[in-house]
């Protein structure tokens, strides 16, 4: 399971409405990098690939091939303000190494 916060989907649909993309997916993918951490990219896509994982949070279609979903099960995907004006996407991934839980941080 994927889970998209109410502030992710709200940012993810604004985007789609600005980029001519609504009604398109968001396509989710993770790699391992060399030191065990995980890379992230996201995207609209309206492909089809063998394998694909198809899960719905908040009223928003998400893609995720076969090999990203074993990375990203239990991920939750935010959008937060880091710093005063500087909002972004943050992945809470506890199959990510350097994923510290707001309980330790």
């Amino acid at each position: 399971m994927i889970t998209i916060t109410p502030a992710a989907a709200e940012q993810i649909r604004t985007s789609a409405r600005q980029g001519q993309m609504t009604g398109m997916a968001m396509r989710i993918a993770a790699t391992r990098n060399p030191d065990g951490t995980l890379h992230y990219g996201m995207g609209f896509d309206d492909n089809q690939m063998d394998g694909d994982v198809h899960v719905n949070s908040e009223d928003i279609e998400i893609v995720v091939s076969e090999s990203s979903m074993q990375l990203v099960q239990g991920m939750t995907l935010d959008f937060v303000e880091l710093e005063p004006g500087a909002r972004q996407f943050i992945f809470l991934n506890p199959n990510d190494p350097s994923f510290k839980p707001s309980d330790e941080i």
